[in-house]
């Protein structure tokens, strides 16, 4: 007796189930919690990379529109971005301890982040990033706001290569190319080198095209050609 009671009790249990499953227009239960955690995730990303889009298209924007000086520029978009890092760690202390002391905050934890950060971008460069030894030597003689926009991407794509910095003008016939005298790959007036070469080879189109769509926004010119060998050309025009 008790055996039929458990029979039927689990033939109900299986109606149940089968009639949730099969209700119409009923989402599965999976689905709100798939797009909390979507949303969350994309909220977290955005987060994260708030202070570096800041810090990038800031300074290039300033130097690019508002006729400031490469390192004057670069102070603005650090201000700004040390603004931003500031308000996470407020945010951070609030919800810790209940306190904030703003100035404080922005003192000990975002200003120390942000010249470290800066500092690594500018002077920094990994042998794996570089093609040759000759461009990590040419790496300093690039304009302040390129190093910082490249280090910034290498911080998500460790694999991407500078395969050229400087050119002369020699350069270009030992290429078999005719001489390029408005090429940004020369030391510039101001005294840096405006443009860079990233290899493209052996990279998924959709990977190049991430790279491209970066800079673009950062507010950097790119062009893919393929003179003497298929690149991806990153520049900071000239004001």
């Amino acid at each position: 007796m008790v055996i039929r009671k458990l029979e039927l009790a689990a033939l109900r249990q299986w109606e149940w189930l089968e009639a949730r499953i099969a209700a119409p227009g009923r989402p599965p239960q999976w689905r709100p919690l798939a797009r909390r955690a979507l949303a969350l995730a994309g909220k977290l990303g955005v987060l994260a990379v708030l202070p570096f889009f800041v810090l990038v298209r800031g300074s290039v924007f300033l130097y690019a529109h508002s006729g400031y000086g490469p390192w004057l520029a670069l102070a603005g978009g650090a201000g700004c971005t040390l603004v931003v890092v500031t308000a996470y760690a407020a945010w951070l202390s609030h919800r810790l301890t209940g306190r904030v002391n703003v100035l404080s905050l922005a003192r000990r934890v975002a200003l120390p982040l942000v010249l470290a950060y800066c500092g690594y971008a500018l002077i920094y460069l990994s042998s794996g990033n570089a093609k040759s030894d000759q461009v990590r030597a040419y790496y300093s003689s690039l304009h302040p706001l390129l190093r910082v926009a490249l280090s910034t991407w290498i911080l998500v794509d460790r694999d991407i290569v500078i395969t050229e910095v400087a050119r002369q003008r020699s350069d270009y016939a030992a290429m078999g190319m005719r001489p390029n005298d408005g090429s940004l790959h020369y030391v510039q007036e101001d005294g840096y080198i405006h443009a860079v070469d990233l290899r493209t080879r052996g990279r998924s189109a959709v990977k190049n095209r991430l790279v491209q769509l970066y800079f673009w926004t950062a507010g950097l010119g790119t062009l893919r050609h393929v003179g003497t060998s298929d690149h991806l050309h990153v520049e900071l025009r000239l004001r």
